[in-house]
């Protein structure tokens, strides 16, 4: 029986020696970027001082008149009866000083059960000049984007509440002076938000309370600058989750933690290089000179998915694309840790911390802040301290945010 086989295994190793192999070469594209880029980039700024010294969160935070950016159905607990807020944030001011983020918001909560928020958002680019020549004059232009939107947030239990956003955006980058068909791109965006906000509790040495929070941001069709498919992008559509606890030491102090991870719901980009099918001669897995290619495809999809897909395709796809797998979906969620203490409800300190993965945009940075109370109007401030290698277009920026609240204290939530 032993004889067959030996006979057999010779055989085939000696038709292996006969017989070339077809073996397929892969080259990946070593510039190839893990980083997901998306149109109006700018809504992922944080537009008010107090969510800025907190580490860019909100989700989950105590309602106050800029919780539309964060989470509009917070209104529905404000125990003001209504807000009007102005804030200001500096954009790369370590290099120019007109590049600049404007927010104004107005809130009202209509009844016990509901309430409604505006606001409108400007993203200034500053002035740029264009010289064609030395000869030429200089044309000057004033690129900026804009957001304009409304929410209505309705209490449907005693501590939860949802709500929803209706967003326009207007992006004008584009320079009419270059190009006569020029125009600005728009598009619209909804968000879906939720907010849980427990009843106050009686520990051994403190009172407290649980909040946890969510919200779906810009849900909506791809930004186009022209007809061509090329040139139209993925809004920054966001999910967020956070939760946080209040620790109330008594009537005058009180000190609150959250934690928030968030998402972008937009396509990973693929991973590209080059496959090569060639004929391996000798067998050792290489492509060699002189042994024959049978074929040769370039800047070809080797791992992950295509990101050519519409808007709410890409919200699904988002959680299964990533070219390396599990592992990278989850580098892909940031995540925040922000503490506040709050003294009679007149003053207040914060800090945050925000991290965001390597190679995944490499944002990491602490930020400090304070509030003042006087009267109905409030004062909040924050300054950022980049800890990563990659220098932050808001390091060692001063933010500021002012309000004013009417009818405080008119519903008792606390």
């Amino acid at each position: 029986m032993r004889y067959p086989i030996i006979f057999l295994t010779l055989l085939l190793l000696f038709n292996s020696e006969l017989i070339a192999q077809t073996e397929t070469q892969i080259v990946p594209n070593p510039n190839d970027s893990r980083v997901i880029t998306t149109g109006v980039p700018f809504l992922l700024i944080a537009s008010d001082a107090r969510a800025a010294a907190m580490g860019d969160m909100g989700v989950a935070t105590h309602v106050d008149t800029y919780s539309q950016h964060w989470n509009p159905s917070k209104y529905a607990f404000s125990e003001s009866k209504s807000g009007f807020g102005i804030s200001y944030t500096p954009y790369l001011s370590k290099l120019v000083n007109d590049i600049s983020l404007g927010n104004i918001t107005y809130f009202n909560r209509l009844n016990e059960r509901s309430a409604f928020a505006a606001s409108f958002k400007y993203f200034s680019l500053g002035e740029i000049e264009l010289i064609q020549d030395e000869f030429s004059e200089a044309l000057v232009t004033k690129p900026n984007e804009l957001t304009m939107d409304v929410s209505y947030s309705l209490r449907l239990a005693d501590q939860f509440s949802m709500g929803v956003s209706l967003r326009y955006l207007r992006s004008d980058l584009k320079i009419s002076q270059v190009d006569d068909t020029a125009i600005a791109a728009s598009s619209y965006a909804v968000d879906l938000s939720g907010y849980y906000q427990g009843e106050e509790q009686a520990y051994n040495e403190f009172n407290g309370r649980w909040r946890a929070g969510f919200i779906i941001q810009n849900l909506g069709p791809k930004i186009k600058y022209d007809e061509s498919a090329v040139s139209a992008s993925f809004l920054p559509t966001m999910l967020r989750l956070g939760g946080g606890f209040d620790f109330i030491l008594d009537p005058y102090n009180k000190v609150s933690v959250t934690a928030e991870f968030a998402k972008l719901l937009v396509p990973t980009p693929p991973l590209f290089g080059d496959i090569t099918e060639y004929v391996d001669d000798n067998g050792n897995g290489i492509l060699d000179e002189g042994e024959e290619i049978i074929q040769f495809l370039d800047n070809q999809i080797i791992s992950g998915k295509p990101n050519d897909v519409d808007f709410l395709a890409g919200v699904f796809q988002s959680f299964s694309d990533a070219p390396g797998g599990f592992s990278e979906e989850l580098r892909e969620f940031t995540w925040s840790l922000g503490a506040e203490y709050t003294y009679e409800d007149s003053f207040a300190l914060r800090a945050g911390f925000f991290n965001e993965s390597e190679d995944k945009g490499a944002r990491k940075f602490l930020a400090l802040g304070a509030g003042f109370k006087f009267t109905g109007t409030n004062i909040d401030l924050s300054y950022l301290f980049s800890a990563s290698k990659v220098p932050s277009p808001l390091e060692n920026t001063l933010r500021f945010s002012l309000t004013f609240n009417f009818g405080d204290n008119e519903y008792y939530e606390y």
